[in-house]
């Protein structure tokens, strides 16, 4: 089959592989019809992460079912389904308790939670940036999608992470109707927040960068755009909110966090968060750190470690909650608003790609070009 292959620092080819195959009889198998790249495939990409050469990448996947191993009930050859970037089983103590992210037994590696496809120290899954991708505990991490997912393939691949993902952020800080929010971030998991908050009724959602195609993609949904590059964001915060602060405040960037000159500030979004957020705000952190960042330049994070105004954060009251995203706690609802509702989060995407294109795609995505908003590859299509 083919598949996306890292080989090393902004080095990925499309490669001929084993096929994908079942091992288990809780697996399922699946041809891959849709899979997103993702901002934090980049980190992997760009070498932050120890990601082993020859691995597949992906962890966005939509696709039809073409196998199923002999202890699947559920699941059924032709359905197409979504799965949700976490590898969960469904029976340990965190599945349990609809903590997915943090599976307790999908990850082998000693003191670690949590697995994923085709990412860096989270387990031995390949990624589903390829023709066909296994799909462990079948049952339990197949979304089956309605009837009209083969015509709406870039909506529902989205119920994969990045809308899920600034849902959970929504979540996380407790939105609520009439709220106002501030969103650091106008990539795509900012712009699912931006997208989120709104549905849930907040009076007004700010969204940060200095990246003016971003902005704009934030402005087609009725979200307050704000251009860092122009003066301090907490500044251009303040005076919207009459020098209150926001109700509620989401950070959608994480350790690669840049200045609009180009240099990079682990803890940039987070302490302007804690500026721009009101007395006893809730403040949600979605953009993913790292416990060690050896190829990092900023020699306190190298260690996993930010310098955050603690004694503001502490003196204004705020709440602050983060974490992975448990996505099967969101991705049935999510799909309804897409069925039942007309929700388009596939509002995001700017370009459809065959998966021989994603050389270049990576490139680009990670060089932040104009235009290069949301990237998803196409390997097959459903039968």
């Amino acid at each position: 089959m083919k598949a996306v292959v890292y080989e090393g620092p902004r080095k990925v080819r499309v490669a001929t592989v084993p096929d994908a195959r079942l091992e288990r009889h809780t697996d399922v198998l699946v041809r891959v019809t849709a899979a997103n790249i993702c901002g934090s495939d980049l980190h992997m990409y760009e070498g932050r992460t120890d990601f082993e050469p020859g691995r597949i990448l992906g962890h966005e996947n939509l696709g039809e079912v073409v196998e199923v191993g002999a202890a699947v009930d559920r699941v059924r050859v032709g359905d197409m389904v979504c799965m949700p970037f976490n590898v969960s089983c469904g029976f340990c103590a965190n599945c349990e308790n609809g903590l997915t992210a943090f599976c307790l037994t999908t990850n082998p590696e000693p003191g670690r939670a949590g697995a994923a496809y085709g990412y860096a120290d989270m387990g031995p899954y390949e990624g589903g940036q390829a023709e066909l991708l296994r799909v462990p505990y079948g049952d339990f991490n197949c979304l089956v999608l309605p009837e009209d997912a083969r015509e709406r393939q870039d909506d529902y691949v989205m119920l994969a992470d990045v809308w899920p993902t600034g849902w959970h952020a929504t979540v996380l800080a407790r939105v609520q109707p009439g709220d106002t929010v501030v969103i650091y971030g106008a990539g795509p998991v900012g712009l699912m927040a931006a997208y989120s908050a709104l549905l849930r009724n907040a009076s007004g959602v700010m969204v940060i960068d200095h990246h003016p195609d971003r902005l704009a993609k934030a402005e087609e949904i009725g979200a307050i755009a704000i251009d860092d590059s122009v003066s301090s964001p907490v500044e251009q915060v303040l005076e919207l909110t009459e020098g209150a602060g926001a109700d509620r405040g989401c950070e959608c960037v994480g350790f690669q966090a840049h200045d609009p000159e180009g240099d990079e500030h682990p803890s940039m979004t987070l302490n302007n968060l804690v500026k721009s957020v009101k007395f006893t705000g809730c403040i949600a952190v979605v953009g993913l750190f790292v416990p060690t960042d050896p190829c990092g330049g900023d020699s306190l994070y190298r260690r996993g470690a930010v310098a955050i105004d603690y004694g503001t954060f502490w003196s204004k009251g705020q709440t602050m909650s983060t974490g992975q995203c448990n996505v099967k706690n969101y991705n049935r609802q999510l799909c309804a608003l897409i069925h039942e509702v007309g929700a388009r989060p596939s509002w995001i995407v700017s370009h459809d790609l065959d998966i021989d294109d994603a050389p270049e795609a990576y490139a680009r995505f990670d060089a932040r070009d104009r235009g290069w908003t949301k990237v998803v590859l196409h390997p097959g299509k459903p039968g």
